[in-house]
C-alpha cells in the first residue's frame, strides 16, 4: 500500500525505486598523489617573464645570471608546492612578483626602487 505522502517504504518518492548509492574508485597505495604529480609537472616548466617584467629588468639593470635564475626558479617551485598563487620572491637585493600557477614573473624591483613600492595582490612571500 502506497503512503499518501508519495513516499513508499523503500525511501523513494512517487513509487519509483531508490537509486543505488554512487561509488567512486579509491586509489590504492603505489600511485603518486595528484599533488605530487602536479608539483613534478610545475617544477619542469621554465619561468616566463611578462613584457612588463622584462622592461623593469632592463630599466633597473637587474642581473638575471644563471645563479639568480636558479634561485628564483627554486623559490617558485617551493611556492607551488605550498599552493601559492601570487608570490613575492626575494633574491638578494631584488624582488620578483610571480604568478605561480602560470610560472610567470609579473614584475621585478631592485633595492633602490623597493622602498617606493607597495606589493599588492600577493598571498605569500619567500626568500630564495
Amino acid at each position: 500500500m502506497a503512503d499518501p505522502n508519495g513516499i513508499d517504504g523503500l525511501g523513494a518518492v512517487g513509487g519509483a525505486p531508490a537509486s543505488p548509492p554512487v561509488t567512486r574508485p579509491v586509489q590504492q597505495g603505489g600511485g603518486a598523489s595528484f599533488g605530487a604529480v602536479l608539483a613534478g609537472k610545475l617544477e619542469t616548466a621554465p619561468l616566463k617573464f611578462s613584457g612588463h617584467a622584462l622592461q623593469r629588468v632592463e630599466q633597473r639593470g637587474i642581473n638575471l645570471d644563471p645563479t639568480t635564475m636558479s634561485r628564483l626558479t627554486g623559490g617558485v617551485d617551493r611556492a607551488a608546492a605550498k599552493g601559492c598563487r601570487n608570490s613575492l620572491v626575494l633574491v638578494d637585493q631584488n624582488a620578483f612578483v610571480v604568478s605561480v600557477p602560470n610560472r610567470t614573473v609579473i614584475t621585478a624591483v631592485d633595492r633602490d626602487h623597493m622602498k617606493e613600492q607597495v606589493f599588492t595582490n600577493i598571498d605569500s612571500a619567500l626568500i630564495a
